[in-house]
């Protein structure tokens, strides 16, 4: 999917307002799909993006985290662990399947359907120009950042 142009998506936040891909004006967007809410990496990952969040916006990149849970999911995981980030509501799944990102999965032993952990970064025309995949949680925020302020230069 790199060198293309995103998928336009609308999905809603935790406070049901749709939040529409192409209305998003920064120059720069991190789009993250975590598996679920309120699970240890899923946490890690969120926790560190959200603490990130001041940095990110320094370079004008907006960070979008999208899962399968619902808008009650999403304001119970922001709340728990006072989050700051803008987490949608793909419930079922639609865009995690459009952007190729949803899939069989294993996980000790056990085989199952689930967004696989993919972080896509988008310039200001919403152009795909980096995807990490196969997405280790710990550190993985600051490593995006690193790659963020890098495209500058």
């Amino acid at each position: 999917m790199k060198n293309r142009t995103a998928i336009d998506f609308s999905l809603d936040d935790k406070f049901g307002n749709i939040n529409k891909l192409s209305n998003i004006k920064s120059k720069y967007k991190v789009i993250y799909f975590y598996p679920s809410d309120n699970t240890p990496g899923c946490t890690i990952e969120s926790k560190e993006f959200s603490d990130l969040i001041s940095s990110f916006k320094k370079l004008d990149a907006e960070i979008i985290g999208i899962s399968g849970g619902d808008k009650k999911s999403k304001e119970k995981f922001c709340s728990q662990h006072n989050l700051k980030l803008l987490l949608l509501s793909d419930t079922d799944f639609s865009v995690s399947k459009s952007y190729k990102v949803y899939g069989e999965k294993s996980f000790m032993g056990r085989k199952f359907l689930g967004i696989k952990r993919t972080t896509f970064i988008l310039n200001k025309d919403n152009k795909i120009i980096e995807v990490f995949e196969n997405v280790k949680p710990l550190g993985h925020a600051a490593k995006v950042l690193d790659y963020v302020k890098n495209i500058n230069f």
